[in-house]
């Protein structure tokens, strides 16, 4: 397998309102690339969350009891910790400096996914500004692969990833929170290895692999390199509505054995 992984250059800083679509057919057209079939592109959720305006004022954000206590607790603003827990179903793990919770659309991740780096408003005071994750990105991620199709006709698989922790390793990676047009979890299990064994667990992240080798060349500083093209892999379409989205990559708290 030949993979190219496709840093899409010139694409400005993203406004609310803005039409991903177009700034990414945009970007291509000037580095002279277009859409393939069966390309498949991922998308820093940053971009996403800010052209559906996800900003998040703090000034507007009143703790409550249980934020300010927390808050205590991890050396957090109390404003941010309330932020934090309204995007929240729970909070997973605490100590100084560190909050884990599960958010609202089941990741585990530090911080709820809320993010205050490469981000700006004029109204709004950089230290009060925040940015959450896009309120369903799987949605957005089938929006775009829509739209995508209705503009070009051709298939191609979206990823809208972003930087995530892990229990076993230092360090983030970029893995997926939203997917459309592809199968995120490729299951093996009953198939067999090259010596005829059957495969009793294999299961393949497959769109966290793919939003992992994008993220290296999106970057993670000052990069400006928001969207990348991955061509050469043939992705699976879900066969049924069970493994549409990123759900499928989601272990189940019950044998999450970390939890």
């Amino acid at each position: 397998m030949d993979l190219r992984f496709i840093g899409v250059q010139n694409i400005p800083m993203v406004q609310p309102g803005d039409d991903l679509v177009v700034l990414i057919e945009d970007g291509l057209r000037t580095m002279g690339e277009n859409l393939q079939v069966n390309d498949i592109i991922v998308i820093a959720q940053k971009i996403v969350s800010k052209s559906e305006n996800q900003y998040l004022d703090l000034t507007t954000v009143k703790p409550t009891r249980e934020a300010e206590q927390l808050a205590l607790e991890v050396d957090k603003d109390p404003r941010k910790v309330q932020a934090i827990l309204d995007e929240s179903n729970e909070v997973v793990r605490k100590a100084a400096g560190v909050l884990i919770v599960e958010h609202r659309l089941g990741f585990v991740q530090a911080n709820a996914g809320i993010d205050q780096s490469n981000i700006r408003k004029e109204s709004v005071d950089d230290d009060d500004l925040c940015l959450l994750l896009p309120i369903n990105p799987d949605a957005s991620a089938k929006a775009i692969h829509a739209r995508i199709k209705s503009r070009h006709g051709i298939h191609v698989g979206v990823i809208i990833n972003d930087s995530l922790g892990r229990a076993w390793r230092m360090g983030t990676l970029g893995l997926a929170i939203g997917v459309a047009g592809i199968t995120a979890l490729e299951d093996h299990i009953g198939e067999t290895d090259i010596y005829g064994r059957e495969l009793i667990v294999t299961q393949v992240a497959a769109a966290d692999e793919i939003a992992a080798g994008a993220s290296l060349v999106m970057g993670q500083t000052r990069e400006k390199t928001p969207v990348v093209v991955v061509r050469g892999y043939q992705p699976k379409e879900p066969s049924d509505k069970t493994l549409r989205g990123v759900k499928p990559l989601l272990r189940p708290k019950a044998i999450d054995l970390f939890r």
